[in-house]
C-alpha cells in the first residue's frame, strides 16, 4: 500500500474511532493505547493552538546541561545529511518531550514551524497527543507514527519515527531522537535509522562514562588505598562500584540516599558512606582510616587572570615567574634540575643560581610537603586546569575541555618552553572544536580570548548557525570586523 492510500485509510479509521465507534482490529495496539493515554490527559483531537512553548532562555539552559549535548556531533553525522536529502528534519528532545535541537532541510523547517514542530515546543503525549517523540518516550522503545495515527488532526500531513535514548549509567530516559517529514516523504527505513542513531548515541555516552570513570578512579584511589588491607569500595556519584578491595560480595550499584552516612549492602550488612569530592568511599564499620599526610595543590594557570595556587584550601596569588616554575613542574611530574628549569625558563641566557633562589622562596611560600629538591618536583597531591584540559582532550571530552579552558596557558609568559606548551594547547583545543563542526561548541570557544580573534572560527559559525539563531548576526558582525 502506498503512502497516500495508507493515509486515506487511516483518516477513515480516525473519523470512525473519534466519531464514537469502537476501535477496530486494524488499529495498531501501540496507537490505540497511545490514543487512550492522550484522551485521558484531555488532549483535544481538534487542537489548533501550538503545544506548550518554553522561553528561548530556558531552552538554552536545558541544552547547556543536557547529556545529549555531548553526542550532538555523532547524531548530526548520522541523521542530518540523510534528513536533508529525504526532505526531513532531525529532532532531539529531552525526557519531558521538549525539543532542544532541530536541524534539516530549510523548506521542511518552515513547514514544521506552522505546527510548532520547533525548538522549545513540548511534544509529550499529554500535551499534543500521539506522535513519534512523545509516544517513544511514553513506551520506551522506537516507534513510527504515520498520518492519521496522530491524535491531533492538524498533524495528519506528517509522519515521524523516534527512538528513546537512555543513560548508560543510571538507565534513566534522557530524551528521544526523531526524524519527521511531510507525508509524501515517508520511508520504511526511518525506524531503523533512528534506532541506530539512538544506539550510537548511547554507545558514545558509554565511552564517555568509561573515560570519566578512569579519571575518577585515578583521582580518588588514594582514599581506598588509605584503608590498607581493610575492606572497602570506591563509588561513583550515582552509586556504581568502581573499585573494591576485599569484600566478599558487592552488587554493581548501591543506592546512596542524599546525606546518608550508612547504607544497606543488600545482604544484611551495613556499610559506612563517606562523601568525596567525586563519588563516595564505602567502608565497613570499625575500619580505621589512614589519611594521606600529603597536602593538596591545585594550580590555576589558564586565561589572562591572576595565576593562583590553592594549597590545602588556601589560595595564594602567584607572580608570573613563580607561576612559570610551577607550570613547568606540573607538566614534568618526574621533576627538573635547576639547569633544566633554567633552560626552559630563560633559554641560554639564564643562571641556575636565579632558579635555586626562586625555588627557595616558593617552598617558603607554599609550605612544607609541596616541593622537593634533587630534582625539583611537586610532591603534593597536585592537579591543574592545564593538565585537566590535556586529559579531557585525550579522552574526547570536549564539553569538559570548554568548561575548563578559559584562555591560553600563562598568556603573559615569554618562557620558551611555556610558549611552546601554550601554542600546542591552543592549537589542540581549536582543532578539536573545529573538527566537531558543532556550532554550540564552536560558539563557546569563540567566547575565549583565543577564539575571539580567530577568523576561521567565525567563518565556521556563520556557515553552521541556523538562520533563526540569535548568535548568527553577532558572529557575522565579528567576522566582518576580522576581515577588515
Amino acid at each position: 500500500m502506498d503512502a497516500p492510500e495508507q493515509a486515506r485509510r487511516l483518516s477513515e479509521l480516525y473519523d470512525e474511532v473519534l466519531g464514537g465507534g469502537r476501535v477496530p482490529p486494524s488499529q495498531r495496539p501501540l496507537v490505540a493505547a497511545s490514543w487512550q493515554r492522550s484522551l485521558a490527559a484531555d488532549v483535544d483531537p481538534e487542537l489548533d493552538a501550538p503545544p506548550v512553548i518554553v522561553d528561548t532562555g530556558v531552552v538554552e539552559g536545558l541544552r547547556e546541561n543536557h547529556p545529549l549535548r555531548a553526542v550532538l556531533p555523532v547524531l548530526r553525522q548520522t541523521l542530518t545529511s540523510i534528513a536533508d536529502e529525504a526532505s526531513h528534519i532531525m529532532i532531539i528532545t529531552d525526557a519531558r518531550g521538549t525539543i532542544l535541537w532541530r536541524e534539516g532541510a530549510a523548506d521542511v523547517r518552515r513547514q514544521a514551524d506552522r505546527i510548532a514542530l520547533s525548538e522549545g515546543a513540548i511534544w509529550s503525549e499529554d500535551k499534543i497527543g500521539t506522535n513519534g517523540m512523545g509516544t517513544a518516550l511514553a513506551v520506551g522503545k522506537p516507534v513510527q507514527i504515520h498520518s492519521a495515527e496522530h491524535l491531533v488532526r492538524r498533524i495528519h500531513e506528517w509522519t515521524c519515527a523516534a527512538a528513546p535514548v537512555h543513560d548508560p549509567d543510571t538507565g534513566k530516559l534522557l530524551g528521544a531522537v526523531d526524524v519527521s517529514g511531510p507525508l509524501r516523504t515517508v520511508h520504511p527505513a526511518m525506524v531503523a535509522l533512528v534506532t541506530a542513531a539512538a544506539q550510537l548515541a548511547e554507545g558514545q555516552l558509554r565511552v564517555r562514562m568509561a573515560a570519566a570513570d578512569e579519571m575518577l578512579r585515578a583521582r580518588n584511589m588514594r582514599h581506598l588505598m588509605a584503608l590498607g588491607d581493610a575492606p572497602g569500595a570506591l563509588l561513583t556519584p550515582t552509586g556504581r562500584v568502581l573499585a573494591v578491595q576485599p569484600l566478599e560480595w558487592l552488587p554493581d550499584r548501591l543506592d546512596v540516599p542524599a546525606g546518608a552516612d550508612r547504607i544497606d549492602l543488600g545482604d544484611g550488612r551495613e556499610g559506612l558512606i563517606e562523601p568525596l569530592d567525586e563519588g563516595y568511599l564505602l567502608r565497613m564499620p570499625g575500619t580505621p582510616v589512614r589519611r594521606s599526610t600529603r597536602p593538596s595543590l591545585r594550580l590555576k594557570l589558564l586565561g589572562a587572570g591572576q595565576p593562583i595556587a590553592v594549597v590545602g584550601g588556601r589560595e595564594i596569588a602567584l607572580t608570573l615567574r613563580r607561576a612559570e616554575v610551577l607550570a613547568l613542574l606540573l607538566l614534568h611530574p618526574a621533576g627538573l634540575t635547576a639547569e633544566q628549569l633554567m633552560l626552559q625558563l630563560y633559554g641560554d641566557e639564564g643562571n641556575p643560581t636565579t632558579v635555586r633562589a626562586e625555588m627557595h622562596r616558593l617552598r617558603n611560600l607554599l609550605g612544607g610537603g609541596v616541593l622537593d629538591t634533587k630534582p625539583y618536583r611537586i610532591i603534593a597531591e597536585v592537579t591543574g586546569d592545564v593538565t585537566d584540559v590535556q586529559a579531557a582532550l585525550r579522552d574526547g571530552e570536549l564539553t569538559t575541555v570548554l568548561d575548563l579552558y578559559n584562555g591560553p596557558l600563562l598568556a603573559r609568559s615569554d618562557a620558551p618552553a611555556l610558549r611552546a606548551e601554550r601554542d600546542e594547547l591552543d592549537a589542540s583545543v581549536r582543532r578539536a572544536v573545529l573538527d566537531t563542526a558543532d556550532p554550540d561548541l564552536v560558539w563557546r570557544f569563540a567566547q575565549t580570548s583565543t577564539g575571539a580573534e580567530d577568523l576561521e572560527i567565525f567563518e565556521t559559525l556563520v556557515t553552521t548557525l541556523l538562520p533563526a539563531d540569535p548568535r548568527l548576526p553577532v558572529a557575522a558582525a565579528r567576522l566582518h570586523r576580522l576581515n577588515e
